[in-house]
């Protein structure tokens, strides 16, 4: 499993109608994708949810690494470069899934939070602690823990039937709205964790 996320921060004055409209009319396009376990397609509008900014910035999991290649590389992503140019893309080792009670729900919100695995830490154990960690919250859709090796950083990230729980105590979480969730293989990845 891979985590992808890429931004696009966008002028404090754009219309985020725009963003919903293009997500109503092509989001659909991934709810087949081979080798994605699920696309949540997000965004931030500023002065909601705390948000300072607006912003587009989708969050993949993927099941296969050739899935998340065949989509950079594709039809798709050269269209959003074309749009609004190529962004950077991030992406960390997938080290836990775990589906929550409203895995069956749509999802309306989701969460990142990031944080450092100190200087001194054992990774494995921070990963394996993160992992531990993933609760069954009511309203959980989904959550999945990955790290970076290249920042040595843990994230986490949650999809949520409502709005998000108060910020944890470790690490910088950022709220979103999902537009809409795409999951062809979601079932797989689930199962195969």
């Amino acid at each position: 499993m891979q985590a992808m996320q890429y931004e696009i921060v966008l002028p404090a004055d754009y219309d985020m109608g725009i963003v919903h409209r293009r997500v109503a009319a092509k989001g659909h396009l991934t709810d087949d994708f081979p080798g994605l376990g699920f696309k949540a397609f997000l965004v931030r509008e500023r002065g909601s949810l705390g948000s300072p900014v607006n912003a587009y910035a989708p969050f993949y999991l993927w099941r296969t690494a050739a899935g998340m290649t065949d989509f950079l590389t594709g039809p798709g992503f050269r269209g959003l470069s074309a749009d609004f140019g190529r962004p950077e893309v991030r992406h960390w080792i997938g080290a836990g899934l775990r589906t929550g009670p409203a895995a069956d729900a749509v999802p309306r919100f989701a969460s990142r939070t990031v944080r450092a695995v100190p200087p001194g830490a054992d990774p494995g154990e921070e990963t394996a602690r993160a992992v531990a960690a993933l609760g069954d919250a009511p309203g959980l859709h989904s959550a999945a823990v990955a790290l970076d090796p290249a920042r040595w950083e843990l994230v986490h990230f949650a999809l949520w039937q409502d709005t998000p729980p108060e910020e944890p105590a470790e690490g910088h979480r950022t709220a979103y709205r999902v537009l809409h969730l795409s999951r062809p293989e979601f079932g797989l990845l689930a199962e195969e964790r």
